[in-house]
């Protein structure tokens, strides 16, 4: 991207590689050496407190705004760096080692950094002119002095989420089963007895006497089982699911970079230092 018409992205609207927006452009920071812009402040967060610097590597500017190469959450979780008006060597070496743009050529010396150009706008940050060579706070480097040749360490660390896949499925059925039952039913049935009664002295006279023989015949009744068959709902049968809970052991493999110094004396111990802002006074 190139200086023309550059002060005009300043305020617009920033979106991501997707076209998602992102928020608005803040301040546009050149390079030191070359004097062309290289880097963007997205004002992000709730009512933009927050300031993610971004690369113009890639982007482009249409009507609506500025468009960026990186995504939303990419640019949002950039690392912290105070925008003062000046980004260091340092803090541009882990910018770009973030967002995986190669870093330009160095020369034989050490290059300045990257200064945030004027654009006219009343924001509370002091600009800094194409060409500085000096911080922003107004100190020097002297010639041969102690230079921070240093470099950024940087390690891979598991993140750990989870996601909601199909692992089976379970399905009714319904099938037709035959078997037998045994069901006593109660039933009744005649039976044939003789019965005697001796005849009254006048039904005697009245009865024929004659002689011969006599068939009678006595219909006997009984009752039988039948059996008959209906078919009558007798359960509901359905299917719900539950969560439960559990832990699984997950492993993967992790890289991380390793500093080894050479040509240092045994007697110099390995320092390190905060970067916490409170530990260190500004002067």
């Amino acid at each position: 991207m190139t200086m023309q018409g550059i002060e005009q992205i300043v305020g617009e609207t920033a979106y991501d590689a997707a076209g998602e927006k992102v928020g608005s452009v803040g301040n546009v920071y050149t390079s030191d050496a070359t004097g062309s812009p290289e880097w963007v402040t997205v004002n992000t967060g709730l009512f933009g407190t927050k300031q993610s610097f971004a690369p113009l590597d890639g982007a482009h500017v249409e009507r609506d705004g500025l468009h960026l190469a990186p995504t939303k959450s990419k640019i949002k979780d950039a690392p912290r760096i105070d925008a003062n008006g000046h980004l260091s060597d340092d803090e541009a070496t882990e910018l770009y080692r973030y967002y995986g743009v190669r870093l330009p050529q160095r020369t034989g010396r050490r290059q300045p950094g990257y200064g945030d150009r004027p654009t006219g706008r009343t924001d509370g940050r002091a600009g800094t002119t194409d060409g500085r060579t000096g911080p922003a706070d107004g100190r020097t480097e002297m010639a041969g002095g102690p230079q921070d040749e240093s470099m950024i360490r940087s390690e891979e660390r598991l993140r750990t989420g989870t996601e909601t896949v199909e692992s089976g499925r379970v399905s009714l059925h319904k099938y037709v089963v035959t078997e037998e039952q045994q069901v006593s039913v109660p039933v009744r049935h005649e039976e044939a007895r003789v019965v005697r009664e001796p005849l009254a002295e006048g039904d005697a006279r009245r009865t024929p006497t004659e002689l011969g023989d006599e068939d009678r015949e006595v219909v006997l009744h009984e009752e039988r089982p039948v059996v008959a068959k209906e078919t009558v709902p007798v359960e509901r049968v359905g299917l719900e699911t539950e969560t439960v809970q559990g832990e699984e052991q997950v492993s993967e493999t992790v890289r991380k970079e390793e500093v080894e110094v050479k040509g240092l004396p045994d007697d110099h111990a390995d320092r390190r230092t905060s970067r916490d802002p409170k530990h260190h006074k500004k002067h």
